[in-house]
């Protein structure tokens, strides 16, 4: 669980950042420099030994959901909203991972389920009182697909890495980030881009890919597999007062604080 908690601390800040230094820039060059970074760091742990290509074929899907689907619609959220509205409509995650989860085992954990629940709620409660409720539908719908995608990527993940007990996670995570850097770098091909990056735009890219990517989703994925489903699903929420909290006193963001 300290593992979720750190990666958490990592993520606070990338709402601000994104907002602050990225807004004007396209979000599939956003997603694909971010995920090729994260790539880059972990291609030289790979190793395939015992991973065979149905295998390895199912990481890279997860990869290409969980990380590629997730920040495009993520990053795109950004032209509809604040940095503490994305990080408050990301409530929706932890209800997302218990009900996939139990979907999976077909079964129903009641206190998996309540927790997620209660986990929602109590975010949910600051949402009403800190948000203009008239906010685009397209930033709102696009962070629920974002939640979607990152709420399933990580339950399969979990079953996957099960089955291989083995495995050291360092060793097979360049293949997630070699799917969503496909399906990132997919989708960019499909804009005219023409930008000219500045120095902090430069760093915060730096940030995003090497550290809140590269590392903040290994960790966090290996952290998943050490916890229970209800666990991971409420530690989906921490990201979210943590994000709320960079994003007004950090980055000066305006807010009705009561």
């Amino acid at each position: 669980m300290v593992l979720l908690i750190v990666v958490s601390l990592v993520w606070a800040f990338s709402f601000g950042l994104i907002k602050r230094f990225l807004g004007g820039v396209d979000s599939t060059l956003v997603a694909t420099v971010r995920l090729g970074l994260a790539l880059v760091v972990f291609l030289p742990f790979l190793r395939l030994r015992g991973v065979n290509g149905r295998t390895a074929f199912s990481l890279l899907g997860i990869g290409a959901l969980q990380f590629g689907v997730m920040y495009l619609a993520y990053i795109e959220s950004f032209r509809y909203l604040q940095a503490y509205e994305a990080a408050l409509f990301t409530i929706t995650t932890p209800i997302l991972v218990t009900l996939f989860a139990d979907a999976l085992d077909r079964s129903l954990r009641p206190w998996a389920l309540a927790a997620a629940l209660l986990a929602v709620a109590g975010t949910a409660l600051v949402a009403l009182k800190s948000t203009d409720l008239k906010v685009t539908l397209g930033g709102l719908a696009l962070v629920q697909v974002s939640n979607a995608a990152f709420a399933v990527g990580q339950v399969l993940y979990r079953r996957v890495r099960a089955r291989h007990p083995a495995w050291r996670d360092h060793q097979v995570f360049a293949l997630l980030y070699a799917g969503a850097f496909g399906v990132a770098a997919a989708a960019m091909a499909t804009r005219d881009i023409s930008v000219t990056l500045k120095t902090p735009q430069v760093l915060t890219l730096l940030y995003l890919g090497v550290l809140a990517s590269g590392a903040g989703f290994f960790l966090w994925n290996v952290g998943a597999t050490r916890v229970s489903a209800g666990t991971l699903a409420v530690m989906n929420n921490a990201k979210v007062p943590l994000g709320v909290a960079c994003a007004l006193f950090v980055f000066d963001e305006q807010a009705s604080l009561p």
